[in-house]
Parts: structure tokens; sequence; C-alpha cells
């Protein structure tokens, strides 16, 4: 604790690095006890935002023999001083290094923080490979949304959980508990641990090519090990246990208010979205657990701010009887609440008037695409009208900011669509010159199509960086309204995170060889050196191009083939097939699109 108080007087922010905040939670060490190292790769302000960090800390540390402790990457100047004090990566909880834990668990949020996991790897003193470590060492976990697609970072993870973390991360730390007292050995408890469903081990499986870099096979590499490895959901999402009180940090970080899970998975399924397909089936809660579970969060906290999330937030069937129970004690006490994730095509005047009790916020709504020709191609099923109608709903209540998020780079794009991005915000720019007395501002984001896994859009190939650039200055030079601020993504960043979202085994060396020529935070710009990431790939001799801008068949074997997320690939292919026939797909809530997700939860779907 000396040696760490001494480093803190010469870093920024050293509230970051000391642990000890309101809710926090720290348990006597015992023997007996799983010790897990809960590690998010960014920074604290970042991490701490995560509501998924949050709901696993809390669910974890209701077992009596787990202690769950959190770690994150520290930054630049804190790295520095830890490595020339000889410092390792220590969990704020305790201060204790990681290497001692049981497990040393990441979560997978973004392609671009894999080479932070190996940082911390090493800062921790932890062998990178899995292959290199003994038996002495952590075992090392991820899981998260990324872990969709596990393959690039296979030679470094000794297990992957695939799906929702809350059930299966008890039953792997009992597992390990039961083996370790019993004097068994890691290796033992990865051969168990497979036949946990929702758990994958890199280790027991094998890949082959072919000549041309396809995948000619993928099968386990040991008896016991399954051939296809199916997600984890919780079925009962309502009776699943949900924090009753959140860390409160000492310093301020990005999403800093009290949140509220109300659904998961989405009735939509818009063609890009991976998130919408890998949650599903759709599962809420009630009303009435929503609103207790607020309570608990603001009495606990001290928060002033609810933010209610969900993939698409106004589909909540109970959103209205949540918002009136939420305000009947939200509004005697300053509390607003915010409605990220809203839809254009159910927006009203109600909802409006509900939200803006408290406090006026932001309001950002996604039409994706500028033309309804391609809107329907991508199944976003939201006309212009609706997005008009909307946004003179925001205007006449009183809201002066509207964001909207499109995307470029979608399958069947053409230059029209591009420039009708251009066209849609100045009819919304112009609608708001019916707002007296103030000045509205409409902010419109435009990233880049990165085609995910277990999406309709798996198989296509990517934009190259020079027609995204062309497409990128022909919007530019059509906005001209001063009321629109255009910003982009980073075309250099999606290119990558195409690579990873859709990369095999054969890029851990491309991962590691960058990692030790300085790539760590790459999703930052100030530290995102794209130059380093090509001399790495040039060095394998790996091109990035077979993985981003390669269009793939139905029938070819993917990195992710043998993971079962519940949706069947055959519907899939049936989506990709309307989206070329410019046909949409009704939302769940509407008909049934036999997507097969419903069978993972006994046919229920509450879409």
């Amino acid at each position: 604790m000396e040696q760490l108080e001494k480093i803190l007087q010469r870093v920024q922010k050293p509230a970051r690095y000391i642990g000890g905040e309101q809710n926090s939670i720290v348990k006597e060490k015992r023997p007996d006890l799983v010790r897990f190292a809960f590690c998010f790769p960014d920074n604290y302000e970042v991490g701490m935002s995560n509501l998924g960090m949050k709901i696993l800390y809390y669910v974890m540390n209701q077992s009596n023999h787990i202690w769950c402790e959190r770690v994150f990457a520290p930054w630049d100047d804190m790295e520095a001083e830890m490595r020339r004090e000889g410092m390792p990566l220590y969990a704020l909880e305790s201060h204790d290094p990681i290497s001692s834990f049981d497990f040393v668990a990441f979560t997978l949020q973004t392609e671009l923080s894999y080479t932070n996991i190996l940082n911390m790897l090493d800062l921790a003193g932890i062998p990178l490979r899995s292959s290199e470590r003994s038996g002495k060492d952590p075992i090392v976990v991820a899981g998260g949304s990324c872990a969709y697609n596990p393959e690039p970072l296979a030679d470094f993870i000794d297990l992957f959980i695939l799906g929702e973390g809350e059930e299966v991360n008890i039953e792997l730390c009992e597992l390990w508990r039961e083996i370790r007292d019993a004097g068994g050995s890691k290796r033992d408890f990865l051969e168990r641990a497979v036949s946990i469903r929702g758990v994958y081990v890199p280790a027991f499986y094998t890949v082959e090519y072919e000549p041309d870099g396809r995948i000619r096979s993928f099968q386990p590499s040991c008896s016991f090990a399954p051939e296809r490895i199916q997600k984890r959901i919780i079925s009962d999402f309502s009776a699943v246990p949900f924090p009753d009180k959140f860390v409160v940090p000492f310093c301020d970080i990005v999403h800093d208010r009290a949140m509220l899970e109300l659904f998961r998975g989405c009735i939509r399924g818009c063609r890009f979205c991976q998130a919408g397909f890998i949650y599903r089936p759709i599962r809420a809660k009630s009303a009435e657990v929503l609103n207790r579970q607020a309570k608990q969060l603001i009495d606990s906290t001290g928060y002033d701010e609810i933010s209610m999330l969900s993939l698409s937030t106004s589909d909540y069937r109970e959103l209205e009887p949540l918002t009136d129970q939420l305000l009947s004690w939200c509004e005697p006490k300053k509390v607003s609440l915010s409605l990220p994730s809203l839809r254009v095509d159910n927006f009203s005047t109600e909802l409006l008037n509900r939200v803006q009790k408290v406090r006026k916020g932001g309001l950002t709504f996604a039409p994706e695409a500028g033309t309804q020709r391609l809107r329907d191609v991508i199944n976003k099923n939201v006309t212009e009208e609706q997005l008009m109608r909307t946004s003179k709903i925001a205007f006449d209540g009183g809201w002066s900011t509207i964001k909207l998020y499109f995307m470029i780079g979608l399958p069947t794009e053409t230059e029209e669509d591009v420039l009708g991005i251009a066209e849609l915000a100045e009819k919304i720019a112009e609608l708001s010159r019916s707002v007296k007395g103030r000045r509205v501002n409409i902010s419109v984001s435009v990233s880049s199509f990165v085609p995910k896994p277990f999406t309709p859009f798996q198989w296509e190939a990517q934009d190259s960086m020079e027609l995204l650039e062309k497409k990128q200055a022909l919007l530019r030079g059509a906005v001209k309204n001063r009321r629109i601020s255009l910003h982009w993504h980073e075309k250099k960043v999606s290119f990558l995170e195409a690579v990873f979202a859709r990369g095999d085994r054969r890029l851990g060396e491309v991962l590691e060889r960058a990692y030790r020529s300085g790539c760590i935070f790459d999703n930052w710009e100030d530290h995102f050196d794209f130059d380093r990431w090509m001399a790495a790939f040039d060095a394998c001799g790996v091109d990035p191009k077979f993985y981003a801008s390669r269009r793939r068949e139905p029938g070819e074997i993917l990195p992710w083939s043998f993971i079962d997320i519940g949706v069947n690939e055959r519907f899939f292919e049936h989506e990709r097939e309307r989206a070329y026939a410019g046909k949409t797909t009704q939302s769940c809530r509407e008909q049934c699109s036999g997507c097969g997700a419903n069978l993972l939860n006994g046919g229920q779907c509450d879409g």
C-alpha cells in the first residue's frame, strides 16, 4: 500500500486506482474463497459505466464462497509508474496482485480492446499465451458480446463464456472450488468445464485451412468436447438478481447514473445489428420489479438520474405504466428519467411529456440510412414521415438538440443513398425553423458498416477504405446547413473492427506483434496508430483484407460456425435474400419470423 501511495502522487486522476468507493465489496480473505478478478480492458471511467460489469460484480459477490474484485486498464502514466516500480496489476478491493487469483476474467465489448488484454496480462506477470501458462497461473476467462467470435483471442484465453454470465460464472467458480479442494489440476477443471453449457475451451479444438485461406474444418480434438457450443441465457429475467447497490465512483465516469435493464433482446431484426440477434429470445422484466429496483438504487447511491436501458426502449410493453410509477416518486425527489434507444415509429407526445418532467436531455434517433429503399434493405422499418413527425413533436416539446445516427457502406448502397442522409438532415433542420426564440442543433453521426457474426449480413464484404472515403467526401459536400454538425467514425478503425470481428486464430500472432509494437488503447483517437497495425500484419504475412473485404457465401465454414446462438442459419440466409429483394420482415410483435431463438427458453418469447 505504501508503494501505491508513492506512485499515486505522480499520476493524473489517482481516484481511478485507489478503490474503497461507496458500495464496493471487501471480504475477509479465507483459504476457501474463489478469487475472481473481473477485468475491464479500458480505463476506469469507461469500465465503471458498464452495466454488465455492475450486474456480475453484484451477483458473484452474493456467494459466500466467491470474492469478485474489479480491475481496469491503467492509463499511460500509471502503467509507466507501475512498471518503473515493479508493481504488478492489482485488484481495487484488496490491492492484491491478480496473478494470485483463481480467475482473471475479461469482458470483450469492442474488438480494439484486445491488445489491452495482452497488456494487462503482461502487467500482471501472467504469460500471454495459454500454452505457456503453468498450473499455478490463474485461469484466464473471457466473455461479452465480442466473444461470439472468440477465435482471434483463442491463443490467449483458457476458457470463453458464450452468452449471459449471471449463472454460468457461479457454476464455474463452484466447479473450480470442488476440483481445487480435491487436489485437482487446472486441466481437470477445463475438461469438466466444457460440459457446462456456454463454455468453450479453444485448446480442445483444431482448425485446418484450405490453400486459399478459408477454413477446411473445425472440430474437437478431445472426445469430451462438444462439437457445438450453445450460448447461455437467463430464462426468468424478472427473477434474475439485479444490484440493489452500484459502486459509486470518486471521479466522473462516462455514464454516472443509475441504470435499469428493461429487457434483453429486440423485436425488430435490423439486419446489420448483432446485438438484436445474439440476445434473443426477448425477455422482459415487469414494471413492478423495475420500479422496486430503481428505488433501491437511488436510495443506495444518491444518483439524480435513472437511465432505462434496452436495445429499443420504446418497445418495452409496460413503458407508460413504468414511467408513471417512477415519476410518482422521482419527480418529488428531482430524479430525472433518461430513455436512450428510442424508436421514431412509436415515439409520442405522451412519452415526451413523461421524459421531460424533471430535466431535458438530448434526444437521439437512428434512421441508419438516408433513403427508404436502403432502410427496407436493412429492415429498419422506419419511414421519413415517422422521423419528421417525431422531430416535430420534439421541437414543439422544447427540445433544441437532436442526434441522428446513420451508417455508410451498407450492402447495396448507392450514391443516392449517401446523399439521402444529407437530404434527410436538411429536411429536419428546415422543420426546426418553426421553433421560435431558440436555435436548434442537428447532430449527424455517421459510422461505417462493419459486417458482424450472427447477422444476415455476416457474409458481406466491407467497403474498402478508399470507397468509404469517397462516400464521406460526397456527404460532406452535400451538407450546407449550419445547423447541422457532421461527425465521423474513423474508417481505419472500422476496418480493423471488421478484421477482428470476422477473423480466425491466425490473427493471434498479429495481435501479439501489434501489442509488442505499442498498440494499446486503440479505442482512443490519440493512441490509435494504423501504420503500426499494418506493419504487424505485414510482418506476420497476414492480409487483413482477406477478413474485412472478402465476401463469403452461405455454406462456407466461418470462424464462429461452431457456436449455436439459437437463431438458425437458414433464417439468416432467408433474411439476406429478402434484403437483396428489398423486402422487409415484420417485428416479432407483429408476426413471429421463426428464427428459432424461442426454443432456448422452452418456446417462450416476450416479443
